[in-house]
């Protein structure tokens, strides 16, 4: 650390690190706005390639006709659907039969509802994996729709084609909005923190420059197979952004604070570098570890998420330790107007508010901890009400119209007519069992033609549920085991719903493997830092803690004023990664000057001062945080805005209570404890009260 801290602040080096970075955004500039058309956010792309859906869709690719997705176009008068409106339907198949629309097929008849007031057409989409093709098509369906077919009669375009280009269309712009609000929050949090009108600028270049080369690397890596939807990228920003701004304000304030004993900037950012830049690398390191567990996750877009959230934080990290030090060296003191940091000005932190509060736990630890323990623990039980009722059909805010366009095709047709189910059998002399057993099965509603191809025999099957719901999802395993039982164990049972379900099932089974690795490597990573056991145990109780809480106040909030259908399969798992890392931080950021500290002081002294000096800018890196992951909520998918406000509230509950409270009192309960088992790895000064530690690396705010 100290070779980089003498080479970003040297005065002729400083200026090749700002023109190697200019020179990186640069090169790197076409690639980063190539990021979004990189994404995938097609259902099927999502999931595990061992699950049966994944085999069915592989299958289905060998069977006679394109590879095609359908859309269901659904009309419904008023009454009987007459004259009049059986003939704008067929203008409407006859206007697309005749388009030369790219992937749009040859729209199939028109279906009959059997109380005559509805009608559906199926028609066959070819997109081969090119979104906009789709998106294009299904617009033209609707068109079609909009010029010929009567306001008298409700139409809507739904099944699986209208569902892909309605996501498509919500995630269209996402990274755009995403940063330009986060961009305005965080500049306004800078401003309130720093009461400046000027030093924003830095930090906030320093993050919209890592954001730029993250955005081209993340394309580097979506072209290479690493699977990234709309939600990953839009993750991945605020993630960069939160991280980013947290790296900066901890090295600012460490460079203000040497500012007020060097009278040269660049031998005060010289110090500030090597003496915060560890407790940065060590906390980007802990986040990118933990992040990294998702890899081992079967559902693609999770496992994507591990790499690509480790480079974000990784980037973010390095331009913190050698842009933003030159951004800052350039701006000099004047930056901090009209706060300027003057040579000789005292630190407010070490006899302000914070010190203050290490004095009050320091005389009421037990009652504090065991009071705040029991209020988090409180709100923990909200964790209970958590469900999984949020699916493909509920989860997005606001109205769309492949969602009420199924709904549509419920009140007068089978629910699952909009997104048929596939079965394929690998031995055609079983057909005829497996179609008899899908006929007598009460979960089966219709069935359809059986078609001959090279991997055997594929018909469709209509749910009797609607195809995006949890009791669609639960007869998937139930309808294969049926059809097994009749026709053997060639029989495969795909579709959209077979391939939410087995999404579903994904999930739970990454859960499972990432929640106790990411403990186990955290908890191993605290080890090592913080040379002790105890205290990493301690530290990562109050995690967990936090984060159970979170989940539980959240979802608590969510049933008061939301309403919202349910929570994602995924909800779970992704507030526990953020909250767990990012928590971490702030555990690293406190007991690793409180270790510091600790080296010629009591450890109860220790960290009264460690609080003094970290607690405000913890404060403010949770506050700055928790307003970035806040922005997910702009967004109108109900997982986003849950994800969002849970781990913002779990942020600010980590910084503001357990940082603050909890982790310093149960610090003055265990006392020396807090080392055990090598507490004689400390080197004490024979002096314990002496006004100043041995050793002034660690965090100062």
């Amino acid at each position: 650390m100290g070779l980089l801290a003498r080479a970003v602040t040297s005065r002729r080096s400083k200026w090749i690190f700002l023109v190697a970075w200019i020179g990186l955004v640069v090169g790197l500039g076409p690639f980063a706005g190539r990021f979004e058309e990189a994404q995938k956010d097609e259902p099927s792309s999502f999931l595990p390639g061992s699950s049966e859906s994944v085999a069915v869709l592989q299958q289905e690719d060998a069977f006679p006709g394109p590879d095609a997705t359908p859309a269901i176009a659904v009309f419904r008068g008023a009454g009987t659907l007459d004259g009049e409106g059986r003939a704008a339907i067929e203008r409407v198949r006859a206007d697309l039969a005749g388009a030369s629309i790219e992937g749009l097929g040859e729209p199939g008849p028109a279906v009959l509802s059997r109380d005559g007031r509805a009608a559906i057409v199926s028609v066959p989409i070819v997109a081969e994996g090119s979104e906009e093709t789709l998106v294009n098509a299904v617009d033209a369906i609707r068109e079609a729709i909009d010029m010929h077919v009567p306001a008298s009669i409700e139409a809507k375009v739904t099944g699986p084609a209208g569902f892909s280009a309605d996501a498509n269309e919500v995630f269209e712009g996402i990274n755009s909005t995403l940063l330009f609000s986060t961009a305005i929050l965080v500049f306004v949090l800078l401003v309130l923190i720093y009461r400046s009108p000027i030093f924003w600028i830095l930090p906030l270049l320093a993050v919209l420059f890592a954001e730029a080369v993250v955005r081209a690397v993340g394309y580097g890596l979506a072209s290479a197979g690493v699977v990234i939807n709309g939600q990953v990228g839009g993750i991945l920003l605020v993630l960069v952004f939160g991280a980013g701004t947290n790296y900066a304000l901890l090295l600012t304030a460490r460079y203000r604070e040497e500012l007020r004993r060097h009278e040269d900037k660049h031998e005060a950012m010289r110090i500030a570098v090597r003496q915060a830049g560890p407790a940065i690398v060590a906390s980007a390191g802990t986040v990118v570890a933990a992040l990294l567990c998702l890899s081992v996750a079967e559902v693609s877009t999770t496992a994507g998420l591990g790499p690509v959230g480790a480079m974000g934080v990784a980037v973010a990290a390095i331009a913190m330790l050698t842009l933003l030090p030159v951004l800052l060296l350039v701006g000099g003191r004047r930056a901090f107007w009209p706060f300027v940091p003057r040579l000789g000005s005292e630190d407010a932190a070490r006899r302000g508010g914070w010190h203050r509060l290490g004095g009050w736990l320091q005389g009421r630890a037990r009652a504090a901890w065991i009071v705040t323990a029991v209020v988090l623990g409180a709100l923990a039980l909200g964790a209970l009400t958590l469900d999984q009722d949020l699916t493909t059909a509920n989860g997005f805010r606001g109205s769309v119209e492949a969602v009420q366009g199924q709904e549509l095709v419920a009140t007068s047709f089978p629910a699952g007519a909009s997104a048929p189910t596939i079965v394929v059998v690998g031995d055609p002399a079983r057909t005829d069992a497996a179609i008899a057993a899908a006929r007598s099965s009460p979960l089966v509603a219709e069935v359809g033609e059986p078609v001959t191809g090279p991997p055997g025999v594929k018909f469709e099957v209509t749910l009797k549920d609607p195809p995006y719901s949890r009791a669609a999802f639960d007869a998937i395993p139930q309808l294969r085991a049926e059809l097994r039982a009749a026709a053997g164990a060639t029989v495969l049972v795909g579709g959209p719903t077979a391939e939410e379900a087995d999404l579903r099932v994904a999930t739970e089974h990454d859960t499972r493997i990432v929640v106790p690795l990411v403990l186990l490597v955290v908890l191993a990573i605290l080890v090592v830092l913080l040379r002790s056991l105890a205290a990493p145990l301690m530290l990562m109780a109050t995690v967990v803690l936090s984060f159970v809480a979170a989940v539980g106040a959240s979802l608590l909030l969510f049933d008061a004023f939301a309403d919202f259908p349910g929570e994602d399969p995924g909800f779970a798992l992704y507030a526990f990664i953020f909250l767990v890392a990012l928590g971490v931080d702030y555990n690293i950021f406190l007991m690793a000057r409180v270790r510091e500290e600790a080296q010629a002081l009591p450890t109860a002294e220790a960290m009264r001062r460690g609080l003094a000096v970290t607690g405000g800018v913890i404060t403010s890196a949770g506050v700055v945080l928790a307003g970035t992951f806040l922005v997910l909520a702009v967004l109108p998918l109900v997982a986003l805005t849950q994800l969002g406000v849970t781990v913002a509230l779990g942020v600010l509950l980590d910084a503001v209570v357990v940082r603050s409270i909890l982790v310093p009192a149960l610090t003055y309960e265990l006392g020396e404890r807090t080392w055990w088992p090598w507490p004689g790895r400390l080197r004490r000064s024979a002096a314990a009260g002496e006004p100043e530690p041995v050793t002034r690396a660690g965090l100062e705010g």
